[in-house]
């Protein structure tokens, strides 16, 4: 069974965002960093080539397939930056994400274009349940 491409890297987090072209971009990466760390207690680690994460889980499918991925995470990607709400995938934060401002919502992915067009203390909401669904769903081996 072929190993997810995306997988935990030893790769610098901090070369990662200084090397983002736009500087509000850089400025909000840095940011979001600061912001997921304190609100996991969990270290910014590289996954993949542009995706920053925080904490990760093993997960194994009826199929037979399993792996580790990131819980909550984020890439500032040039259109906007993307993050990873792995928890969302389950739970209803409808509530929340109506009172976060300017965004885009897929099954697992929330895209803001800039922090200043949302409510950074509900993103924070936002990260903690999911972050801790996530951790109650899929504890630690």
């Amino acid at each position: 069974m072929a190993e997810n491409k995306t997988q935990a890297t030893d790769a610098s987090v901090d070369e990662f965002i200084e090397a983002v072209e736009s500087p509000k971009k850089k400025e909000d990466a840095f940011a979001l960093k600061k912001m997921m760390e304190e609100v996991t207690g969990e270290k910014a680690v590289m996954w993949g080539p542009s995706i920053v994460g925080f904490g990760q889980y093993h997960y194994k499918y009826d199929s037979g397939r399993e792996g580790d991925f990131l819980i909550v995470g984020f890439s500032p990607r040039k259109a906007s930056i993307s993050v990873y709400l792995l928890g969302c995938m389950e739970n209803n934060f409808d509530e929340l994400l109506s009172k976060l401002g300017k965004h885009k919502m897929s099954v697992s992915c929330l895209y803001i274009n800039k922090l200043a067009d949302i409510n950074e203390s509900v993103l924070r909401e936002l990260i903690k349940k999911s972050y801790d669904f996530m951790k109650e769903k899929y504890p630690s081996r």
